[in-house]
């Protein structure tokens, strides 16, 4: 999977996991920054956010050919 790729799917799988969001992903060779904003995140705490944000890119960093080796820095707002 190329980095264009990956930053796609992690836009997508996100956007699909959290309706409304805005992503922002950066990066390469398998260590990428994410920056995630949805009013979802309304009430939560920070582990609470990053856990959902995780949660749906998994299949991304899952196995030894996965094309996320490290997410270096996870950020979560509200609007």
């Amino acid at each position: 999977m190329s980095t264009q790729d990956t930053l796609d799917a992690v836009e997508k799988q996100i956007k699909a996991a959290i309706p409304g969001a805005t992503v922002q992903a950066q990066g390469g060779g398998g260590h990428y920054t994410i920056a995630v904003t949805s009013a979802a995140f309304e009430g939560l705490n920070t582990l609470k956010k990053k856990r959902l944000v995780y949660a749906a890119i998994t299949d991304l960093m899952t196995g030894s050919d996965a094309p996320i080796h490290a997410v270096d820095r996870l950020d979560t707002f509200t609007p």
